[in-house]
This record gives structure tokens, sequence and C-alpha cells, in this order.
């Protein structure tokens, strides 16, 4: 447990930079509101998933994996062969080693400690978390709840300042005045509509389990300032509300109490970055780019935190690990066997009645035993290099049952030690007797691999690798291969044959560990001849991109069908990133049938992740847009803009709208409705260009009327403009009318204003 939440912390850590480095001044905040959510997601899922081994930066502990594997063994008195069905059984001797002194080991041991008192501190941020929801139910239960269609307004008393928790509302209407009142309402009910509370409530949990790293206190902070930006983005691009009136009334909602941590609140602390963001300027449509980057972060957080899986067993073979081997095959303990012909079955056990919890059942020729002449024998022998099983028991009709003792060849046992086999103890020497390695299968090892260790030594001859096998694979190129890859290479059944016939297909400089992933994966020549070489750069994939495309299910045939469209040079991750985004052939034909026919696989990318359908540019086309490019639709819908927004501006006699007037009016706040409110008061030939003018200086028909209500009828937008930028208003006016200043021509009083 205590591992994966460490793991959980350096993700969310490596997230928070990348998102406070790259994103966090960007006005995308709907975009950031998922990447927020999205790396809190992958921090928890993160650490869980087991990913294959060639994309695994960490080397994993590599367990001989064949129907064959140490500890069940089987043989006879000319062949080594491994048993079966062994189960993993205590020796008794650990198990009362790590049952010394169990009452002091929380105090002892510091991970023991250091465990009990992060739960300790847990518990209390989980105490705290149900205490803070207790009072929400509380202020619920205890106030008037005025139902408001979906939401609930819940009338509370003090000076606590509002918020909001899943579709409820908590506000004082006795300290604001109504139009602040409204205000509140409307900010409150965007977070209730667009339910921010899931974010703030999985960054709360979050917290509770991670309130040891400090960036994560950070990141809960991030995740509420982006709610905030967001909403009141929304607040001002929807409800039309004037900027600088909404900033003045968020100062007079403030409250220096500290809220309730889980529900959305106007906080004192996240004024100044609100108001500095709603005057900041609008992020470019081109920094996008940025938040591409979380891709290769999360793969590369992945190859570094993530245990590597094989691609049968779960455990991939590791070619740089040593290989270990496990034995519980216990010294002594009881036998059952069965003679059958010339040969023995024995069930080593270590119960004495037959319960079936076996070390394992091997098979013995019956020829190999001392003493053993008839069924009255009571004491007989089975022996190797390695040492000595010796049978007590007795055998009746063939069936037969006793104890058995293994006595280690002490001779032996010093020539391994001698030659700097490792540090062997009973359980390896039982090991050596099993898979029956010999002196001279040590001699020969050793002359091929001078730093051989036991644990290799017992894969190997598990194996059955031969001298015959090891120079089969040093003298195809491969003279400097270690014990462990040799032992992988082996295990997953590459040979000889195999390693000529990756070679003939064109891999000639193939590397061990390539050979390796290849058979892994299930690349032969069939599968390379099959790939479309010539249409990758340099007219070759190298053999890393051949495992990972394989792997990826990325087949010859989904690579053509790009061929067939004109894509030649084609990079191996551009062909990756086009499958991980389910890009087919046929969705590029929609886009050449339209016209696009020079389309780059860069473009189609980014058109497939912001989510431009061919659908998407044919309703353009419908309302007579037919010159956008790609680039054009692809800032188009990244700003989520629709052919019917499009439509409105058509509707209103804009004819020759671009892709550029079509942003900007979006990101402006500038509908078709309000160009028309010009036109109704007498301007019927406002541009866009004016309108951008006006919409900048917060000007509407209203402000113009006042003007006229004072004797100043069709005053040119220019000349609006400049009276809003000089701060000269209707009310001026008439000041200055009444200290003597009677002009006709309204550009006097802006010469006057600059003038005082």
């Amino acid at each position: 447990m205590i591992p994966y939440i460490i793991q959980v912390s350096i993700v969310l850590t490596c997230c928070l930079a990348f998102y406070k480095l790259l994103l966090k001044n960007e006005t995308f905040y709907q975009v950031n509101r998922f990447i927020l959510l999205f790396c809190m997601v992958i921090a928890l899922g993160l650490p869980l998933v087991r990913i294959p081994a060639q994309f695994s930066i960490r080397k994993s502990e590599t367990h001989i994996v064949t129907d064959k594997a140490f500890p069940t063994l089987q043989f006879n008195n000319t062949d080594a062969r491994q048993p079966s069905g062994a189960s993993h059984q205590k020796n008794p001797a650990t198990e009362k080693l790590v049952n010394t002194d169990k009452k002091n080991i929380w105090f002892n041991d510091p991970v023991n400690f250091l465990e009990t008192l992060y739960w300790f501190v847990t518990i209390i941020f989980i105490i705290n978390f149900l205490f803070q929801s207790a009072i929400l139910i509380y202020h619920v239960r205890s106030n008037t709840v005025i139902k408001d269609g979906k939401y609930r307004i819940v009338e509370i008393a003090g000076h606590k300042a509002p918020c909001s928790f899943l579709n409820y509302i908590f506000i004082n209407p006795k300290k604001y005045e109504q139009d602040v009142y409204d205000q509140i309402l409307k900010h409150e009910k965007i977070h209730v509509r667009q339910r921010h509370a899931i974010d703030i409530l999985l960054a709360e949990l979050i917290l509770i389990f991670q309130w040891f790293n400090p960036f994560v206190w950070i990141y809960r902070k991030e995740v509420e300032c982006n709610l905030e930006f967001l909403t009141d983005d929304q607040i001002l691009r929807k409800e039309n509300i004037e900027k600088s009136k909404y900033q003045f009334n968020l100062l007079r909602v403030c409250a220096p109490e500290l809220p309730l941590a889980l529900a959305i609140n106007y906080n004192t602390s996240l004024l100044k970055k609100r108001i500095m963001m709603m005057n900041s300027k609008k992020s470019s449509i081109y920094t996008i780019w940025k938040y591409f980057f979380l891709i290769p972060l999360v793969i590369v957080l992945a190859s570094t935190l993530n245990e590597p899986i094989a691609k049968a067993q779960n455990k991939m073979p590791q070619h740089n690990t040593p290989h270990k081997t496990q034995n519980n095959f216990s010294p002594e303990g009881y036998w059952l066997g069965t003679i059958q012909n010339d040969t023995i079955n024995i069930k080593f056990s270590k119960n004495e009645d037959d319960r079936g919890e076996y070390f394992n059942e091997s098979k013995f020729s019956l020829s190999d035993f001392k003493k053993l002449s008839g069924n009255n024998s009571e004491i007989f022998k089975f022996s190797r290099e390695a040492g000595t099983m010796i049978f007590n028991g007795k055998f009746e009709n063939d069936q037969g049952r006793g104890k058995y003792k293994f006595e280690p060849n002490g001779d032996f046992e010093n020539y391994l030690v001698r030659n700097h086999i490792g540090v062997l103890d009973i359980h390896d020497m039982i090991a050596f007797f099993f898979v029956d390695i010999t002196k001279e299968y040590v001699i020969g090892v050793k002359k091929d691999f001078a730093e051989v260790g036991k644990d290799n030594l017992i894969a190997m001859k598990s194996l059955n690798i031969d001298k015959e096998f090891i120079r089969s694979i040093k003298s195809n190129g491969y003279d400097a291969i270690d014990a462990n890859t040799l032992i992988s290479l082996k295990e997953v059944g590459v040979n000889v044959n195999y390693i000529n016939e990756i070679k003939n297909a064109g891999y000639k400089d193939i590397t061990a560990a390539q050979l390796l992933n290849f058979k892994v994966q299930g690349i032969d020549s069939d599968y390379l001849r099959r790939l479309p070489t010539s249409m990758f750069k340099d007219g070759k994939i190298g053999g890393e991109y051949v495992v990972i495309m394989k792997a990826s299910n990325i087949d010859p045939e989904y690579m053509k069908s790009f061929s067939r469209l004109g894509y030649e040079n084609i990079a191996p991750e551009e062909l990756m990133s086009l499958k991980s985004a389910g890009i087919t052939a046929d969705y590029i034909s929609q886009f050449h049938a339209l016209g696009y026919k020079d389309i780059s696989l860069k473009d189609i990318l980014t058109l497939k992740l912001v989510g431009v359908t061919p659908d998407y540019i044919k309703e353009f086309r419908f309302l007579d847009y037919p010159d956008f490019s790609i680039e054009n639709f692809i800032a188009l819908k990244s700003q989520n803009i629709t052919a019917n927004f499009a439509k409105t501006f058509k509707d209103a006699g804009y004819k020759n709208f671009t892709a550029e007037n079509l942003i900007a009016a979006k990101s402006l706040n500038i509908p078709a409705s309000y160009l028309e409110s010009f036109k109704e008061k007498g301007y019927p030939d406002i541009s866009f260009e004016e309108a951008v003018s006006l919409k900048s200086q917060n000007i509407t028909p209203e402000f113009l009327e006042k003007f006229a209500a004072i004797g100043f009828h069709n005053v040119s937008l220019a000349n609006v403009v400049a009276l809003k930028t000089a701060d000269v208003t209707p009310e001026w006016i008439e000041k200055m009318k009444a200290k003597g200043f009677q002009y006709t021509d309204i550009r006097k009083y802006i010469e006057l204003k600059n003038v005082q």
C-alpha cells in the first residue's frame, strides 16, 4: 500500500509541475479543468497498470517461465528435467525468525512506525472530511431551503461567504443588495450546473491520503483557482455582465472568514488572481501545442514507475536481470511412491498424510536406486554430484510411503564456492541435485560465462542450455551475450533458425534484446516481409519500433492503407500516434474528398484530437464558407464555434465573414445580435471591426440613446469610441453645459475633457 501511495505522490507532483510550467496562465479554462481532473485520475490509476516490458525503464526480477519451472522436477538417469505441480511452503526456520520479538517490532522497525504514523494522521483527515460534510448537512437541515429548478438555495445567517456544493447554494440574502445577490446566484449556478463539486471532492479525497506531500496541497489550490477562472469567464461571456461592475461586486462579496474546504466559494485569497485572469489577454489557439506534452509525461511516468508484464505469463523476460529460482523444497519430509514398470513416481510432501500438499511429483528410473531390489526394502538411495536423497519407507504391491532426507555433497559444495558460484544453502544444493548440475557442466558454462552465478546455473540446466546451444547463439553474432540474456532467449524459444529467419528478413544487425522482444511479440519473417518499409524514412523500420507497433496492433495492412493515400516517408512515431488516436485511412479519405488532398498527418492528428469531422466541415460549406483552411477549422473547433453560430452572422448580412472574424467574435463574446442592435439604432453599415472597437469599450446601443436624449443624434461610431475612451458621458456633458460650454459638435467635449 505504501509504495502505491508514494507512486501516486510522484505522479501528482510531476503533473503539478507540468501544469504550473506550461498551462497555468493559459485562458483555456475548460481544457485546464479536464487536464487537472485527468491528472488526478491518472495519478490514482497509473501505478496499478502493468506495461509491456519493452516500454518499461524498470527492471523486474525475472523468473523462469516455462512448463518445466523449478522447483517442480521430473528426471531420469539420462535426462534431467524439472518437476511439475510444486506448491509453496513456509520454511520453519524463516517463519520462526519472522515471528521473533513481535511485541517490539512497531518500535524497533522505522518502516512500521512511519506507516502507523501515516495512517494515524490520515484518519484525522478523514474525520475532518466527515465533520465538514456534517456541517453542510446541518446547514441544509436547519435553514430555509428555496427550490429554484434543480438548484437548492440555503439561506444561512452570519457573515460566511457564499458557496455551493452539489446542487446546494449557501448564501445570506440579507447581506447583499439585489443586483449583487443576483450576480452571486448566477456565479454559483454555473458551479452547480457544471458539477464543479466533483473536482473539489476528488482533490479533497486525494489530499486526505496524500497529506504528507506539500505539492498536493498546491494542486488542490490550483483546481479551485481554475474553477473560479472558468466560472468568471463564463459569467462575463454569457451573462452580459459588465466586467468592471462584476469585479467591484466581487470585492463587496468576499468575506475574511475561512469557508469550508468542501464548498466552492468566494475566497479573498483568490480574488487578486481572479481579477488578473479576467483582465489578461486571451490565449492564442496556437498555444494548444503545450497540452500535448502531457502524453510523453504520462508515458515516461508509466515506463519509470510501473512493473513490466510478460506476454503470456504476466512476467516478461528481462535480458539483463539475474534469473531467480524459488525452491521451497524441504530437506526432510515425507514421500508417497508408485512403481510403474521400470520407473518410480514419487510425491514429496511436508505432511505425512496424503492431503495433496506436495513440494513436487517426480519420476525416477528404478535402476538409479541403490538397495531397491524388492518390495521389502526399507532404505534406498538416489545419488548425484550435488548430494544424495535417502528414502526410508516400504513398498507393498508397487505402492510405497515413508520419510526422505536430502544430504548435500560437501565436496561438491566446496567446489562450487571455490569457483565463485555464490553462497549456497541447503535449498540451492537441492536445486542443483534435481536439475543434475555436475562439475563438468559448471566447467563448460564457466568457459563462456565467467561471472555466472548459482541462479544462472539452475536456470540454464533446467532449460537444457548446453554447449551446442551456447555456441549456436554466439556464432551468430552475439559473442558478448550475457548469461541472463541467453536464458531469456532460450526461455521464449529463440534458436538459430529463428535468428536466421529474422536476419534474412532484413534485420541483420538486430540486437539480442530486440531479438528477445521480437519473439515475445510473435514477430516472424512473414510479418517483417509484409511491412511496407518503402513508405518509411530511410526505407526501414528500426527493430525497437517494430516491437512497439506489433504490441500496438499496427499490422502491415494498416500501414499500407496510408501509403495508398500518398503518405510516404512516415516516421514510426507518427504512425503510432495515428493508431492511438483511432485514425484510419477511411477517416483521411473523407477529408481528401472535401478537397484537402495535401493535408499532413500532423494536421490529421490535430483534427482528430480537437474533434473536427468531415461533417463539421460540410456544415460550414453548406453556409457558403468554402475557403476555410484546415488550420481555420482546427481553430474554430478549439473555440467551440459551430455552424449555427456562423449562420447568425450570415443572417445578419455579413456574407464575407472570415474564420478569423468568427474566432474573434467568439473569444470577445460578440454575437450577431450585438451588431444587429446597432443597426436597429440607425447604424446599418456597422462593420465587424467597428463592433470589435465598441465591444472592447463595453459600448451598448443604450449608451448611444443617452447622447440622443441630450440632443446628439447619429453620432459616428468612431466618435462614440472616442467618447467612451475619454470618459465623456451624457451626465458630464450636461454638467459642462450648465457651466456655459454649449457646443453643437460633440468632438469639442472630447477636447474639453482632454485639457481638464
